[in-house]
């Protein structure tokens, strides 16, 4: 990785809620709410805006852990706020803390960790 990721680095995400990220199974919405594989998803795109501005050529980053508690729900429409913020970090590895808010609300809560390898290791696993 190249040199400047630093512990307390933070990335944010804006999204708003729409239907397509209600919880549904077998394409029937279960509730009119955004659901956590919806979070889970954003989570993993607000960490990994952390990472880009600093993998090499040659690097690529890919997700190797996600722990999350989803805190309070949220309704279509709702617009939410992700912030990411670097709690870890070496060349093969980097981990954020996560939180998320409407508004004033907390949303959920949550780590994610990314491996960092070699484009090569990855494409070899295609």
């Amino acid at each position: 990785m190249k040199p400047g990721l630093e512990i307390g680095y933070v990335e944010t995400l804006k999204v708003v809620v729409t239907s397509d990220m209600f919880a549904s199974f077998n394409e029937k919405v279960v509730h009119p709410l955004y659901s956590t594989v919806s979070l889970v998803h954003h989570m993993e795109w607000v960490s990994r805006k952390v990472i880009l501005p600093f993998l090499e050529e040659h690097e690529e980053g890919m997700g190797a852990e996600v722990s999350v508690k989803h805190l309070s729900p949220a309704k279509e429409g709702s617009n939410l706020l992700f912030s990411a913020k670097v709690i870890e970090s070496s060349h093969r590895s980097v981990v954020t803390e996560v939180e998320v808010k409407c508004g004033e609300v907390k949303i959920a809560i949550g780590n994610v960790r990314q491996a960092i390898l070699p484009k090569k290791t990855i494409q070899s696993f295609y």
